[in-house]
């Protein structure tokens, strides 16, 4: 006998945590580390994914100011 639901489920989980060893990484360190286009003027941050429209859009709102004021950095890709 032995053994339920709870202990099978505890058992699975050491099997893959032993197994991983280290490999598990954040999620949220994956997209800070992706930030790397900010605003001159308040330095948020925007993911390297970010396309000029939705820069532009910060820029006008946020600022009233153009895209190249700024973001002079950002090249489109």
């Amino acid at each position: 006998m032995g053994g339920g639901n709870g202990a099978k489920a505890a058992q699975k989980r050491a099997r893959n945590m032993k197994d991983a060893k280290g490999e598990a990484k954040s999620q949220l360190k994956s997209n800070a580390a992706a930030c790397n286009i900010s605003c001159n003027i308040c330095k948020q941050s925007f993911l390297q994914t970010a396309k000029a429209p939705m820069l532009t859009i910060h820029a006008e709102n946020k600022h009233s100011k153009t895209l190249a004021e700024c973001f002079p950095n950002f090249v489109a890709s």
